[in-house]
Parts: structure tokens; C-alpha cells; sequence
């Protein structure tokens, strides 16, 4: 679940590590805090400092697994994700590229298109459907999926369809297949403290109107989806996998690293938020509270707003009818 104020995610920070070059500045879309002092900044969480782009380009082109997570709804994010991909590639690496916003579903569809037409990013949105997916416009993502068909780098969906998720929610885990259900653990109960952690992050982002009783089918949901996306990201490719998603799939202490962990002794996987600015935050260690307390992710990389509008505002009507 992506909480209200945004979930947001990872920048990471591709520069062609081997030979250093400065990236060129941002041209930031996204219009609310563009003069923000952490604008632009990437904030390394476990060693508590600032780093530039080249200094984290390192790191993230050692790592088999990098998670990007992202605001939806902001394009800066997906702008530096394409940036973070294509910093990959130069540094010759060809790892999937996979997506949230992709289903099984769509899956076929999608391996079609890429077989009849293996440069057309554009096409992508016909081929799957896209508009119907309630997805922000394919535009924002498309210079993604550009990079990885210029790169000759398989793109791979990643989310449980729709059918899925509705057995989930109706069965548990039940609804899935046994050895997946035990390759992640998902037949352990969820501990206590991370159940209320999620519920009350679920509550917050439908803005009050999740109802309790369908509160443990939602956090199965979202278990059984960061599952997924691990399984997808250690079947797409031998060179390892970018996962393109929403910031709270991301996270280190319950989201796809900790299924990554349980299925591989030795993931080396790096979670990169890209993370919208607040006006009364100037330090990052203050953007723990969105998360609970601490920043859950390796590196978070600091952007303008998209919007200022409240988002329980805009979408009252559709999260109202939750409670009928």
C-alpha cells in the first residue's frame, strides 16, 4: 500500500560509475519545492550523510536487485528512474527490468508485442491495455521501458492480476500456490507490531475508509504481491533485476528485500525512494515519521511535489464506496 503523502522512492543514482562524469542538473516538472534546500539531494540512510550521483551509481551497479520506488503520480520520479536504468546499462550491466504495473494478466500481451516490435516502447500502452489500468499516463513511464529495449534488456511484469488478488483477499494464502507460500514464509503469521504497522499505514492511505474487516485480506494482498515481485525479480534475468514500483514495496524492513532474503542467502539488493519534499522538513532523518519512525530504505533521493491537493479530497467519492 502507498501511503497518501507518497510513497516514494529510491532515486538511484546512475552515473557511468567507471569513468565518474557529473550527471547534467535536473529540470524538475514536478512544480511544489523546487527551491527546496533537500531538492535534488540523495541521502545515503545507513551512513547518515548526503552522497552525490557518482558515489551511489557505485554502489547501485554491484547490486543484482535495485528498487526503485516512486510517487505515481510525480513525474521527476520517473524521469530519475529512467536515469538510474540507463546508468546501469552504460556501466554494461542487463539486468530486467520489471514492473509493478504490469500483470500476469498482461503478460502475454506484452511478450507479443516486444517479440513483433522489440524497440517500440510507445506501443506498449496499446498492447497491454494501458489506459484501462487506472496507471498515470504511460508517457511518464515509457522513457523506462525505452532504455531497456534500447539496451536489448527484457522488460517483465510483475503484479498479480485481478483474479489474484481477489482470491487473496477472499482465501489468504490459501489462493497460492504451496512451494511459492513456502519459498517466502507467507504461512507465518505476520508479527504483531508490523500487522498494526500496516494496517494503520492501509487506514491511511484510503484516508480512514478501509473498513476493519477487510483490513487482514488487504495486508495479505500486500504481502503476497512483494512476494510476487521477488520471485519475478530472481526468475527475470541472470544479471539481476531494477524493480520499477510504488515506495512501500520497497521497503528494507517488509517489503520485496525482506522475500528476497527468505528465498536467497545473499541478495544484494539496494531499495532506493524517490521522496517528495515537505516545507517544515529540511532533514532527512525528520521523513522517518511518514514510515513509522526511521527511513526504511538504503538511499532516498529528495524531489518536488507534484501536486499540493489533498489527495482524500480528490478522491473521496471512489474510497467512500469502501464502506457500503
Amino acid at each position: 500500500m502507498i501511503s497518501r503523502r507518497s510513497f516514494v522512492a529510491l532515486g538511484g543514482v546512475l552515473v557511468v560509475a567507471a569513468c565518474r562524469t557529473a550527471a547534467p542538473p535536473v529540470a524538475w516538472q514536478s512544480p511544489i519545492g523546487k527551491e527546496h534546500v533537500l531538492a535534488g539531494r540523495i541521502w545515503d540512510v545507513p551512513r547518515s550523510r548526503f552522497v552525490d550521483e557518482a558515489t551511489a551509481s557505485a554502489r547501485l551497479v554491484k547490486a543484482h536487485y535495485v528498487l526503485l520506488g516512486e510517487k505515481h503520480d510525480n513525474a521527476d520520479h520517473h524521469r530519475l528512474q529512467a536515469r538510474v536504468v540507463q546508468s546501469v546499462f552504460a556501466a554494461g550491466r542487463r539486468p530486467a527490468i520489471v514492473f509493478e504495473m504490469f500483470t500476469s494478466a498482461q503478460a502475454a500481451a506484452l511478450a507479443r508485442h516486444l517479440a513483433e516490435r522489440p524497440r517500440d516502447a510507445a506501443g506498449i500502452a496499446e498492447a497491454v491495455n494501458w489506459k484501462a489500468s487506472g496507471w498515470p499516463d504511460w508517457a511518464m513511464y515509457q522513457p523506462i521501458a525505452a532504455a531497456a529495449l534500447d539496451a536489448g534488456a527484457p522488460i517483465v511484469a510483475a503484479n498479480l492480476d485481478a483474479d489474484q488478488v481477489r482470491a487473496v483477499r477472499r482465501d489468504g494464502v490459501a489462493a497460492l500456490d504451496r512451494a511459492f507460500v513456502a519459498r517466502y514464509r507467507l504461512d507465518t503469521p505476520t508479527p504483531p507490531d508490523v500487522e498494526r504497522a500496516m494496517a494503520d499505514e492501509i487506514r491511511d492511505a484510503h484516508c480512514g475508509h478501509a473498513p476493519d474487516r477487510m483490513l487482514p485480506g488487504m495486508i495479505t494482498v500486500q504481502r503476497a504481491r512483494d512476494a510476487r515481485f521477488a520471485d519475478v525479480l530472481r526468475d527475470a534475468s541472470a544479471d539481476g533485476g531494477i524493480l520499477i514500483a510504488g515506495g512501500g514495496h520497497v521497503r528494507n524492513d517488509r517489503g520485496v528485500p525482506v522475500f528476497l532474503r527468505h528465498a536467497t542467502p545473499d541478495p544484494r539488493v539496494i531499495s532506493v525512494a524517490f521522496l517528495e519534499v515537505d516545507t517544515g522538513r529540511t532533514h532527512p532523518p525528520e521523513y522517518g515519521a511518514r514510515f513509522g519512525g526511521t527511513l526504511p530504505f538504503d538511499y532516498v533521493w529528495f524531489t518536488p511535489a507534484a501536486s499540493d491537493e489533498d489527495p482524500c479530497e480528490k478522491f473521496r467519492k471512489s474510497l467512500e464506496r469502501l464502506r457500503r
